[in-house]
């Protein structure tokens, strides 16, 4: 009776203090980085610590005669130089990827099974030959400069379709043709049948151009092998310690528990740092022989070289139609880059990636798509965000534009009339997937009225009598999320008075700690800012996928639910003790305990601190769970974009004067969080359309590998943005969320396409590839001029 008054007034505070769901709070951690308070990888630095350099190759092919390290070796400060030799020797495992693809005939996906270091051969600039080590990053570039490689050059191939050709250059002895998967889905004959009966076909061929990551952090590494205990610990920026630790473990050949990985702050990586690098091992070995802590810091440069890149197909995309315009089938046949060796993800974003997506929003009966996925001369490939589902939509929404065009009907009218409606939730598409929810016809309504759409001819007319050219496209998109996984839900009540809370996905830039504290919030009653997430540290985080995929708040949402419910039930016997009751008479409510039918109650933080006081020698907290779900499953994220762009027919010039979005992100628990994700997706996607694209000469030279021969958007290149939400709760998980993360990119690569096309349809121009770059589009309007003065 006692700790009544004092439950009473805590019950008061906390409500005052607590943010649910739905709430736009704002993101925790930005005072810590907006005030350059934050600790990345490379403000990491260990007593004792020596320094890394790579040295990389400078042919894109070529047979590996001699590595003379000799003079290297000899130079002031100079620890040691390791070659794939050393690796080799050391035992150390090689890079493989890690899906389980198989091509058409059934057999696997064909491995390049990557060495550390590269031995016999070089496959592309900037290939990893040799790592020195030095007392000081000066002393260790000097000598990386003094190690000689003779190589003796060999015919390159830097695009697939080139790579498969007879006679082409072939990079690995055991792959045919530099082909690793011929990768198919669909049903040949039903597809066959149904484009012999189609009214209307449109056929495109069209280049998925490739694209640097360049996240803000460059890679980074410090490593360190404590002998006495046989131990390793990485400090490295990546999406996910526990999933990470046990690849480790697989290159240096020891168990997992003998690693750990840590990762603080991240500057963005969309996929890129999901996948271990050559740089980590060498950097564990070398501390390994010389006893100290050793760090290696890429440059912008080497990020240009060795980071993966994104996105590298070229398809011919086909769409068949009946008479009415129903869709009948579409198909996609092409090939996929894979760069010189299979990353850890590969080749699954250029083929199954297409494969789940190509759908989309509509009904499509039969879809078939066919990949061939090869080997080049090129820096290794890997997911970027979306990893397959930008491409896929953008496919469909530039086939529906053309369809449209070509049978001379409204493409608004022609996707509405396709759309998968309510009533046919779950829809099992074509894919294989079955949508559980979404209202495709209402947010696409929604985005026409917010972007007034009605009232573009007008705005075209103003455009006109300015002398330029104005365009409008409309781009709906569907994607399946990372496919399930199990993730974990740690909640531990400190001694301080604060709740931790662990996860296995990690934050590189999302902004988990406000909306997972607002969904543990939510459900436990326990003070938002009395909730501190920890995600990157192995030794604590001992399960989980990592982020990727727009996974995160779904995963590790459902994970927060299922945990809260087990500290529920364990605070449940806990408040019957301390209210002198039965169990089952205590009910749990905004975060108190209380015996039913009366006003006696205990909030969740009381009994933690009650609790807690009993330990002996302040152990954990009785209410403390430590729990990993079941499969998470996949959701739908979907959404209508609206983009409006100004041509200068003088220049080729774009400016993208207007973009819309409306989303189905199901139950959006942090409104500005979201936003902020939708936002920089958009900006990827229009970066991608409009600019970027990596390019390699005839002898496999980067001819893009700075930002001064790299166009990256800027922020006059990014419109306003006017964004609303049509949710549709997911029923896969408990709190009907749907992923975020990648969804700007597959909404802005179509619209914003489509919209310079639109602009110069008046023109007879119908189809340009990515990039819109000025030049391309300006070529384009000469081209149309001079035809039709023919």
């Amino acid at each position: 009776m006692q700790d009544r008054p004092f439950s009473q007034s805590v019950e008061t505070s906390i409500a005052a203090q607590k943010f649910g769901i739905g709430q736009p709070v704002l993101r925790k951690e930005d005072d810590t980085l907006v005030r350059g308070k934050g600790r990345y990888t490379d403000d990491v630095n260990l007593p004792r610590q020596v320094y890394g350099v790579v040295v990389r190759s400078t042919h894109a092919h070529g047979v590996i005669k001699t590595i003379d390290v000799g003079a290297a070796k000899a130079m002031a400060g100079v620890l040691g130089v390791w070659t794939g030799a050393d690796m080799v020797a050391a035992g150390y495992g090689n890079f493989v990827s890690r899906m389980p693809l198989k091509s058409r005939d059934g057999t696997p996906l064909l491995q390049t099974n990557k060495p550390i270091l590269a031995m016999g051969k070089v496959r592309f600039v900037g290939d990893p030959i040799a790592f020195v080590v030095a007392e000081t990053i000066n002393q260790a570039k000097d000598a990386a400069e003094a190690v000689v490689v003779d190589i003796d050059p060999l015919p390159v191939v830097t695009r697939a379709s080139e790579a498969m050709k007879p006679g082409a250059p072939q990079l690995y002895d055991g792959v045919p043709n530099n082909m690793v998967l011929d990768y198919y889905y669909g049903d040949a004959e039903k597809t066959k049948a149904a484009f012999a009966k189609a009214a209307h076909t449109v056929k495109l061929d069209i280049d998925n151009t490739r694209i640097v990551v360049a996240a803000m952090e460059p890679r980074v590494g410090v490593g360190f092998y404590d002998k006495a205990k046989e131990h390793y610990t990485l400090y490295v920026p990546c999406q996910g310690v526990a999933g990470n630790r046990v690849l480790l473990a697989t290159l240096l050949k020891c168990r997992a528990e003998n690693i750990r990985i840590v990762t603080g702050n991240v500057g963005g990586s969309f996929g890129m740092k999901s996948v271990n690098y050559p740089e980590y091992t060498c950097l564990l070995h070398a501390s390994k022989v010389l006893g100290k802590p050793v760090k290696w810091t890429d440059e912008r440069s080497g990020s240009f070289l060795s980071d993966s890149h994104g996105r590298n197909s070229e398809v011919t995309a086909e769409l068949a139609l009946d008479a009415d315009g129903n869709f009948l089938a579409v198909r996609v046949t092409g090939y996929g880059n894979t760069g010189a060796y299979l990353s850890g993800v590969m080749p699954s974003p250029l083929s199954l990636g297409i494969a789940k997506n190509v759908a989309s929003v509509y009904r499509t009966p039969q879809i078939e798509v066919n990949i061939k996925c090869a080997l080049t001369n090129t820096s290794v490939m890997g997911a970027y965000r979306g990893a397959g589902r930008p491409e896929a939509n953008y496919f469909m929404e530039r086939l529906i534009e053309t369809a449209a065009e070509k049978m001379g009907v409204d493409s608004i009218a022609l996707r509405k009339k396709n759309l998968i409606k309510t009533g046919q939730m779950p829809f099992p598409a074509a894919s294989g997937l079955t949508y559980d929810s979404g209202d495709f016809a209402a947010v696409m309504g929604d985005a026409l009225k917010l972007a007034d759409y009605a009232g573009f001819a007008k705005r075209k007319r103003e455009s006109k009598r300015e002398g330029k050219l104005r365009g409008i496209a409309v781009g709906a998109y569907l994607e399946v999320t990372a496919p399930p996984n199990k993730e974990l839900g740690k909640i531990t009540f400190d001694k301080d008075g604060g709740v931790t809370l662990i996860t296995g996905t990690l934050d590189y830039g999302q902004g988990h700690a406000s909306p997972f504290s607002q969904v543990l919030s939510d459900q436990l009653g326990v003070p938002f800012d009395k909730i501190r997430l920890v995600q990157g540290d192995s030794d604590i985080v001992h399960a989980g996928n990592g982020t990727g995929g727009s996974r995160s708040i779904t995963a590790s949402g459902q994970a927060i639910v299922e945990a809260s419910r087990l500290v529920i039930e364990k605070g449940k016997e806990a408040a019957a003790g301390v209210l002198e009751a039965s169990a089952g008479d205590i009910e749990f409510k905004d975060g108190n305990f209380r015996i039913a039918g009366t006003d006696r109650a205990i909030h969740i933080m009381d009994l933690a601190q009650k609790l807690r006081d009993r330990q002996p020698n302040g152990g954990s907290s009785p209410l403390d769970v430590d729990h990993v779900t079941g499969n998470v499953e996949a959701t739908f994220p979907n959404g209508c974009h609206i983009a409006e762009v100004e041509v200068d027919p003088d220049t080729g010039a774009i400016r993208i004067v207007k973009y819309t979005g409306v989303n189905d992100f199901g139950v959006v628990v942090n409104p500005l969080t979201v936003a902020g994700q939708v936002h920089g997706g958009v900006a990827q996607g229009i970066g991608q359309a409009l600019m970027e694209c990596v390019s390699y000469d005839a002898d496999g030279q980067p001819i893009t590998g700075s930002f001064m021969d790299y166009a990256m958007p800027r922020a006059d290149d990014i419109p306003p943005m006017m964004l609303d939400t049509h949710p549709s709760p997911a029923t896969t998980n408990p709190l009907g969320t749907k992923g975020c993360g990648e969804a700007g990119c597959a909404g802005s690569l179509s619209t914003v396409v489509n919209a310079v096309v639109d602009a110069l349809s008046d023109l007879g121009i119908k189809h340009l590839n990515m990039p819109l770059t000025p030049e391309r589009v300006w070529r384009a309007i000469q081209d149309a001029k001079r035809q039709s003065a023919a």
